[in-house]
Parts: structure tokens; sequence; C-alpha cells
């Protein structure tokens, strides 16, 4: 098993513990200021930490199933469902705030292809209300995928392992980036 790595994201503004191995995608394309977006390099999972405006909701189920529907709608998926949502207390003694924790799948139809892809959606919320911002990691893991790509189940229990791994280690250092 591959050891992680603390990784700069956001010019260094936020950190968190990543697989050594993962690739940047704005090595290869376009990725819009608010995003960090990675990829693991033998398969199509995607990990994106995204800033985003607080959503009008105070409950940790509601924000992040907010988030959640709103991942389905942008990617256009024919169904999607929420598995586990939970909560994390911040023991890291940091000013980061404690993420939202959800576990859940979509189906999406890919391109033009005519078979969905199940796609397991691993998700934390990180809010931080003093700024009025939700910071969003996404990890996106297809478990069936048309075109190969496609997660095995020890490649998941690594993948979501990662997840964890990231999720408690992702420390906001300068609150100055959601000026």
């Amino acid at each position: 098993m591959a050891s992680l790595e603390k990784r700069d994201l956001f010019g260094g503004a936020i950190t968190a513990d990543a697989p050594p191995t993962l690739m940047d995608v704005s090595d290869i394309r376009q990725v819009p200021d608010t995003q960090e977006v990675f990829v693991y390099p033998d398969s199509n999972v995607s990990i994106i930490t995204e800033i985003l405006e607080k959503v009008d909701a105070s409950k940790p189920e509601d924000i992040i199933k907010f988030h959640f529907d709103s991942l389905a709608h942008d990617n256009e998926a024919r169904s999607s469902k929420m598995k586990e949502i939970s909560t994390l207390a911040n023991e890291w003694g940091d000013r980061t705030p404690p993420p939202i924790l959800l576990k859940g799948e979509q189906f999406v139809q890919k391109f033009d292809k005519t078979t969905l892809d199940r796609v397991e959606i691993l998700m934390a919320v990180f809010r931080v209300e003093e700024k009025g911002i939700d910071l969003v990691v996404t990890f996106n893991v297809p478990l069936d995928a048309a075109d190969g790509g496609a997660v095995g189940v020890s490649d998941l229990a690594k993948i979501e392992s990662d997840f964890e791994a990231f999720v408690k280690s992702l420390c906001i250092v300068d609150f100055g980036l959601f000026a």
C-alpha cells in the first residue's frame, strides 16, 4: 500500500494527505480557480476540492444533501441515493471546521454511451461559517464503467481509506483564501 504525503491545495492555503501518485488535472487542462482536481493514474477515480458559497441550510444532513443533489444534477445522474451521513469531530486542534461526511451512489450516463456508470460518491463538507463558505471534497469512484477505469473491491477499500485520510488531515492554513 502506497504511503500518503502532504499535498498543498490552493497554493498551500489548504493541505491534506493524499497518495503521491495522484495526477494534478491542471497540468492537463484548465481548472477553475475555486477547484483543485486530481485523478488516480490507474483508474477514472477523481478528487475534487471546491470552494463554494455557503448553502442556505443549517442542519448537517441538509447541508450535505444539498451538495450531493447539486452534484447529481451537474453529473446529469439518472438516479442517486445517499447511503450514510455522519460528522467528524475536530480532533486535530486547529481552526479547520469538522466535516460532514456522506457516502452515496449515482448512476450516470457518460457521453454517447447507452449504459449507465455506477459511481460511488464520497463527500465531505467543511462549513467555514465566518467566511460564508462550504469547502466540498468529493471522491468520484466508478464501480461499473462502460469504458473501463472502474474500481475493484480491493481498490475501493484503498480509495475509501485515502478519502478518510484526506478528510481527517485536511487543514485550512490560511483563511484569507476565502476573502
